[in-house]
């Protein structure tokens, strides 16, 4: 059987388009292209395959379309009253329709008169979205079949024949051969089971099919909160949950794979899934992202709060919930700085104070806004307290701060305590080679730690080398940061996890 068998033309009422086969029972086409299907009967024919005449089907699946030309969602999946034995269409990366150099894109419709269908070649323009949705197609040459009534719900196949999204419309202004393409991870926006059939590079097939997996098995399960499950595997340093939240947990899956940039977060929503549907432990292994400042008297640790945070929403279940204290220059003179205390609550961030003080008054105005953060935090969540602070603050005894005027508890007793430098925490690469770091070592890989010995002689492009080279999990220096600056700046701009000093 030829591939090209699984180009499917559709009829309902009055419509006439096109659509194409993606299981032995689906088709996928466009909602403009079955309106009328809860009037109208709806056939499927196959013009490769004519022995299989007119198939009906139903509508069974809708992307939202609200019935406007410039509507989102206009996707509609249809399910045959049968199976079908034809191979179904098969999928490139998202991104194929646009690589440069352009690829040729190849429509398979049904205008007028083409009954057995005809071609019409087209590119993309670029991968910029129209409005989020759309990709905006052009005429591959100057003449040929333009884009027109027929072609809605066709699939846009590169020369090879897999497919990269689906014609929606065409223009209405003469002479002009342009049209409009969903890419696929559009497509798997409207409807999320096609996330599963889509190629998405950074994502192992295998976690993929699992995840959809455990998906078709979740709904009976109990606790199954998509914006919970979102929250806990991109972090609190995450890209935040999106307005208005997520109403099934496909559409929180869908968002994960092709939204969030962090390939570790699919694993970590596959995993907790699993936790909750009751399919076996999660893969993810607890690790500690911070440690307690308690009984470490005399030694401060600074560490990426970010990477740390990936590393502890590995641990899934509790949830770390950060209170963050960003410190940092004010402009306003050499004893004044600004002072922010945020909590993160279900992925978004909840300003608590902001204030500019001379550097005699923070510390009672953070001990006064940490207590206050607290109460926004999750009830089940376990408590963080992050600080970030400009470099010439990080040998501040931050944790043995009192918790308060009538608590003379150490921060650092009564909660986890990160520090970490504001340079670093600001450094986007920094951050992307730091996560690396911290995936190493949620695996269970030995770190090794690398000493700073006091009156050291290494010279400092060697100490960076030997940083580099030696994959440091862990850099311990004898002195503290004033005593060796040189030595200490080094470690903070490799991708060193934990620094520890005396």
């Amino acid at each position: 059987m030829n591939s090209a068998a699984w180009h499917a033309r559709i009829h309902c009422g009055h419509e006439v388009g096109a659509g194409f086969l993606i299981t032995a029972r689906r088709v996928l086409t466009c909602a403009h292209v079955v309106r009328a299907g809860g009037l109208d009967a709806v056939t499927v024919v196959f013009p490769h395959a004519r022995e299989l005449g007119e198939v009906p089907a139903s509508v069974v699946a809708h992307g939202g379309w609200a019935g406007g030309l410039t509507d989102p969602g206009d996707v509609a999946v249809l399910e045959l009253d049968r199976d079908v034995p034809l191979a179904p269409a098969g999928f490139a990366p998202p991104e194929a329709a646009y690589t440069e150099p352009r690829p040729r894109l190849v429509a398979y419709g049904f205008p007028a008169g083409y009954d057995e269908g005809t071609l019409a070649e087209y590119r993309a323009v670029s991968g910029q979205l129209i409005a989020g949705e759309w990709l905006e197609l052009v005429a591959w040459q100057g003449h040929g079949q333009p884009i027109v009534a027929g072609f809605s719900g066709a699939a846009a196949t590169l020369p090879d024949g897999r497919v990269v999204g689906m014609v929606t419309s065409a223009s209405e202004v003469p002479d002009v051969r342009k049209g409009r393409m969903l890419p696929l991870d559009v497509l798997a926006r409207h409807w999320p089971e096609l996330g599963e059939l889509v190629p998405t590079p950074g994502h192992r097939t295998d976690v993929l099919r699992e995840l959809y997996e455990l998906l078709r098995s979740a709904p009976g399960a109990p606790d199954c909160d998509p914006n919970r499950l979102y929250v806990d595997a991109v972090g609190a340093f995450g890209p935040p949950l999106p307005a208005g939240g997520f109403t099934t947990l496909q559409a929180a899956a869908a968002y994960v794979q092709w939204e969030v940039p962090d390939p570790a977060a699919m694993d970590r929503f596959a995993g907790r899934l699993r936790e909750l549907v009751g399919a076996g432990p999660a893969v993810a292994k607890a690790t500690t992202a911070a440690q307690s400042a308690q009984g470490t008297q005399g030694t401060q640790s600074t560490q990426s709060a970010e990477t740390a945070q990936d590393t502890k929403v590995a641990r899934m279940s509790p949830p770390w919930a950060p209170v963050v204290v960003e410190i940092d220059h004010s402009g306003a003179g050499p004893d004044q700085v600004t002072v922010e205390v945020s909590a993160y609550r279900d992925g978004q961030r909840r300003p608590v104070g902001t204030r500019r003080l001379p550097r005699s008054g923070v510390r009672s105005y953070v001990q006064r806004r940490i207590d206050e953060a607290v109460a926004h935090l999750d009830p089940d969540a376990e408590e963080l307290v992050t600080f970030v602070l400009p470099r010439e603050w990080l040998n501040e005894a931050v944790a043995h701060w009192e918790c308060g005027a009538d608590d003379s508890t150490p921060l650092g007793c009564a909660y986890p305590l990160v520090v970490t430098d504001r340079a670093r925490h600001r450094s986007n690469r920094l951050r992307h080679q730091l996560r690396k770091k911290w995936q190493k070592l949620d695996a269970g890989r030995p770190a090794p730690v690398h000493r700073v010995e006091c009156g050291s002689q290494e010279r400092p492009p060697s100490l960076r080398k030997r940083l580099w080279d030696g994959d440091a999990g862990l850099a311990g220096f004898a002195v503290p940061p004033t005593a060796a600056r040189e030595y200490f700046e080094i470690g903070l701009t490799v991708p060193v996890p934990v620094l520890l000093w005396s």
